[in-house]
């Protein structure tokens, strides 16, 4: 079971099973990460979110390593917002484990950062990102761009059932 807190306030958010996830957040700066959070809750954009704060404890949760270890965590996991610069792993070798993984290279992966360096951006789609968005920096603009982004990748994309298929050998 996972407690999951708003790091900027300390306030409870809610208890889910690893498996209920549906949004990882990584993002290490406190303040986006709660402008994030409230977007979605000011849109009543109710998915189950997780919130991590530094690159090593997103790939632990990923890949069901450490405190995750003997959990099914990327069973719902929908979409991956992932910050570049972050503590002890970065943004780009989140991604690239990521992508590199046959059981999470269909998880889609959305950059959203401060960044609009050229390199980044080639690095991350080169890398297979689904999508790179820079950090808007009026409240506004950035609650429309969270809950734009949201609409997408959980209501009108079509999510990764390709996964079972695959396992069913229908497809190969």
């Amino acid at each position: 079971m996972i407690r999951v807190f708003d790091n900027c306030n300390n306030d409870f958010i809610f208890i889910m099973e690893n498996s209920e996830v549906e949004i990882l957040l990584v993002e290490d700066n406190p303040h986006e990460a709660q402008l994030t959070i409230l977007a979605l809750r000011k849109q009543n954009l109710s998915s189950q979110l997780l919130h991590l704060d530094d690159g090593l404890e997103a790939l632990d949760f990923l890949f069901a390593r450490g405190k995750y270890a003997n959990s099914n965590s990327t069973a719902n996991l929908k979409l991956v917002l992932l910050d570049l610069k972050l503590p002890k792993v970065g943004g780009v070798e989140i991604l690239r484990q990521i992508k590199a993984d046959v059981q999470t290279q269909l998880i889609p992966v959305v950059i959203l950062t401060s960044s609009r360096e050229e390199q980044d951006v080639y690095n991350c789609y080169s890398l297979g990102a689904n999508s790179y968005i820079v950090k808007p920096v009026e409240f506004e603009q950035f609650s429309k761009t969270i809950g734009d982004t949201w609409l997408y990748w959980m209501k009108l994309n079509i999510p990764r059932a390709v996964n079972a298929i695959k396992e069913t050998g229908i497809v190969s």
